[in-house]
């Protein structure tokens, strides 16, 4: 599935202009700058699917892609550190709470945790946010081939503990690394299974 056709939909800046839903959806959250568009990239067997950035806060809407006509692939904007105004951040993660927390499709969010950083505040809240919205998550350690295993097992131990206390979240943690390659076909599985539920 995922050597298919994947076509960019919309890239939505209102709860008007999300796409009619018509598959089941997945949503990829996570802090700016946590290698969320790489991972697309990677998922897809892309270069250029969604825009890489030096500058955390490019992906400033939420942008759809159809993936085989069977899933859809939702880039959220990512949260934490961006170049952009306080004005501009509020508008893009009122409407990703609308999103989350109304939309029927959305079978599943991915949450990146760069598996080099300890969890912050805002991944918390996020968590926080996805058990309110009962939407179930899977957390996806992004950049795992920056850590030796030794420090990677304890990263995963350490996630581990903290998805247990969260409802919503999944217990597998899934170590990925988009320039290795490493952890994509387990996630790729995963989210293949959503389309057959």
């Amino acid at each position: 599935m995922f050597a298919k056709a994947c076509d960019f939909v919309a890239g939505a800046t209102s709860i008007d202009s999300l796409p009619v839903p018509s598959v089941p959806e997945v949503a990829f959250a996570g802090r700016s700058n946590v290698g969320k568009s790489s991972l697309l990239n990677a998922l897809t067997g892309r270069k250029a699917l969604a825009r890489t950035s030096q500058n955390p806060g490019r992906t400033r809407q939420l942008n759809f892609f159809l993936l085989d006509e069977k899933l859809m692939l939702v880039d959220l904007p990512g949260y934490g550190y961006a170049k952009a105004s306080k004005k501009e951040i509020k508008t893009w993660t009122t409407l990703t709470r609308q999103y989350l927390c109304g939309r029927a499709q959305l079978r599943r969010a991915c949450l990146l945790l760069d598996a080099r950083r300890d969890l912050t505040e805002a991944d918390r809240e996020w968590m926080q946010m996805l058990d309110e919205a009962a939407v179930p998550y899977q957390l996806v350690l992004t950049k795992c081939d920056k850590l030796s295993p030794n420090e990677l097992e304890a990263r995963i131990n350490v996630t581990k503990e903290a998805a247990a206390s969260h409802g919503a979240a999944m217990p597998e943690i899934i170590a990925t690394s988009s320039e290795r390659k490493t952890g994509i076909d387990t996630l790729r599985l995963a989210l293949a299974a959503l389309t057959e539920a």
